[in-house]
């Protein structure tokens, strides 16, 4: 299972952080940062916006922080967390 994180569309609420101790928040920044990930430049035209890239940051999750993650993805009010299984996106 793995987790990726737009740090683009993060608008630092920070609720991710509360949920999972694989993210930290960057008060500097105004976003969260994913824990050992590693970033993965990407066009966004996927989403539909074919004009600018954007950064993912993304890492496997450990077996017995899978729930936690799952909590921290969905707490994410604009989104910008997603969590694949068997590279099936199950959240959001």
């Amino acid at each position: 299972m793995r987790i990726e994180y737009d740090r683009d569309t993060c608008i630092g609420m920070f609720q991710c952080v509360a949920e999972w101790d694989g993210f930290e928040a960057d008060e500097d920044a105004g976003k969260a940062i994913l824990v050992d990930g590693e970033e993965r430049e990407e066009s966004t035209a996927a989403r539909g916006d074919a004009d600018r890239e954007g950064t993912t940051v993304v890492r496997e999750i450990p077996d017995d922080a899978e729930l936690d993650a799952k909590f921290a993805a969905r707490a994410c009010p604009v989104d910008a967390i997603a969590v694949y299984d068997d590279g099936e996106r199950i959240i959001p």
